[in-house]
C-alpha cells in the first residue's frame, strides 16, 4: 500500500495531512510533479518524484506505477477515472472519493464544464480552498486508510506501537438507548 499524491495543484494543507498520516501509519507516500519539489527531512516515508514538464506528465507517472490497494490524491478526474479501474482508492483535496459509481457523472461534468468555459460561458473556477475543505479532506483520507488498511491485513496501530494495556482507559457501556437501537430492537453498544 502506498500514498501518491499528484503535486501538481494539490493544497498544502492536504499534503501536510497526508505526511502526517504516513508518518504516523508508515505508508510509503510519493509526490509527483513536473517541477521540483522537496520531501519534508523529518519524515522518512515521504519522497518526491520530479517528471518531465508536461500538461499530463505527472498524471501518467501515477496512472502507470499505482497499483491496487493504492490510495491517490488527485483533482484530476480523467486521472481518476484510469486509477478507479484500476482498483486505486482515489480522493481529491476536497474530501470527495471518486468511485466505479460516482465518475461516469463527474467525467461528464468536467467534459461539460470544460466547453463552457472554453466558450466563455464561465469565466470563474472552483470555490477557495478553505477549513471545512480541510476538513472534509481529513475524514475521507482516514476513512480510506481504515479501509485499505484492513483490506491489507496490516494492523490498524501504527509500526512499533504497543497495544492498549488491559484495564487502562475509561471502559465504554452499552447503552439501552430506543434510538441507535437496531431494526429487530436489539441493544447497540456506543461510546459516550
Amino acid at each position: 500500500m502506498k500514498i501518491w499524491i499528484d503535486a501538481d495543484a494539490t493544497p498544502r494543507e492536504v499534503t501536510d495531512f497526508v505526511f502526517r498520516a504516513a508518518k504516523r501509519l508508515g505508508i510509503p507516500t510519493i509526490m509527483v510533479a513536473n517541477q521540483f519539489l522537496l520531501a519534508p527531512g523529518n519524515n522518512p516515508m515521504v519522497t518526491a518524484v520530479r517528471v518531465d514538464r508536461g500538461a499530463d506528465a505527472a498524471d501518467a507517472h501515477i496512472g502507470d506505477a499505482a497499483l491496487p490497494g493504492d490510495l491517490v490524491v488527485t483533482q484530476d478526474i480523467p486521472l481518476a477515472s484510469i486509477l478507479i479501474a484500476k482498483g486505486v482508492i482515489v480522493l481529491d483535496p476536497r474530501g470527495e472519493e471518486h468511485t466505479a459509481e460516482t465518475i461516469g457523472e463527474r467525467l461528464s461534468i468536467r467534459n461539460f464544464m470544460e466547453q463552457a468555459r472554453i466558450s466563455g460561458m464561465i469565466t470563474g473556477g472552483p470555490p477557495p480552498f478553505d477549513a471545512r475543505a480541510t476538513q472534509a479532506f481529513g475524514g475521507a483520507l482516514d476513512r480510506a486508510l481504515t479501509r485499505l488498511r484492513l483490506w491489507s491485513g496490516r494492523p490498524l496501530r501504527p509500526p512499533g506501537a504497543s497495544p492498549r494495556k488491559p484495564g487502562k482507559g475509561k471502559p465504554r457501556r452499552p447503552t439501552h438507548d430506543s434510538s441507535i437501537a437496531g431494526r429487530e430492537g436489539r441493544v447497540v453498544a456506543t461510546s459516550r
